[in-house]
């Protein structure tokens, strides 16, 4: 009964207080990932994202995310890992509003590669187990499960640069089924071979709001297997 009272507030706060989510302001998300080779089978995932409203204002949400890969051949990965999400919903500060969710997160994930000419395509499977509790309005806790796809096209420009397009589609295995879906485009510079820089912008669709959010993401993938000469 608790989660169904805090669904039904969250709704009331989304239809009836728009200024409240922030879904006329133009946000931005910094983010760092990498994946950190450790033997020949065998990597780290490491991710971190800051999310906000505004473009340097207004925080939204903080992600945190490790796992460890197993990298059955060149072109296909399998990885199981956990996620810390600190989420405040409500764009406007409010002590009466919902403003703080905190998430802890199981997931495990599958991606396939392939390529066509020198185009890149990446799909990525994932499974989560959330495990949410809200605070302020309703003190409670749930457990909720999803499961996502993304479909990634990286083209080369030159050795320089390059464009990266995705959608990715969340979809709840309980009420609900539609989550959100994710429609992303950036261009991309290559500084090295194990990093990268890109530019984009997001358009993350939910069943009652958008939101409009630019992408500032560092890619470094270091090869931490490799032994020192002497």
């Amino acid at each position: 009964m608790k989660k169904f009272v805090l669904l039904f507030v969250i709704l009331g706060i989304t239809l009836t207080k728009a200024q409240d989510t922030g879904e006329d302001k133009l946000g931005a998300w910094y983010m760092y990932f990498g994946m950190n080779k450790i033997s020949e089978d065998w990597s780290i995932h490491s991710e971190a994202q800051f999310r906000f409203y505004e473009i340097d204002d207004s925080f939204n949400q903080l992600l945190l995310r490790t796992g460890l890969n197993y990298h059955i051949n060149e072109r296909a990965i399998a990885t199981g890992g956990y996620a810390f999400i600190a989420t405040d919903p409500t764009f406007e500060g409010d002590e009466n509003l919902i403003n703080k969710i905190t998430e802890h997160r199981i997931f495990q994930q599958f991606i396939l590669l392939n390529s066509v000419g020198k185009v890149t395509f990446e799909h990525r499977y994932r499974l989560e187990q959330r495990f949410i509790t809200v605070d302020d309005v309703v003190d409670d806790s749930f457990t909720e499960h999803r499961t996502r796809y993304r479909l990634q096209v990286t083209v080369p420009l030159t050795k320089l640069f390059f464009l990266n397009f995705y959608d990715e589609v969340f979809i709840n295995l309980q009420n609900n089924i539609f989550d959100q879906n994710r429609l992303y485009g950036a261009l991309g510079i290559r500084l090295s071979k194990a990093s990268s820089l890109q530019l984009g912008y997001l358009k993350n669709h939910f069943n009652t709001i958008n939101f409009d959010r630019l992408q500032f993401g560092v890619f470094i993938n270091p090869d931490l297997s490799k032994k020192k000469s002497k």
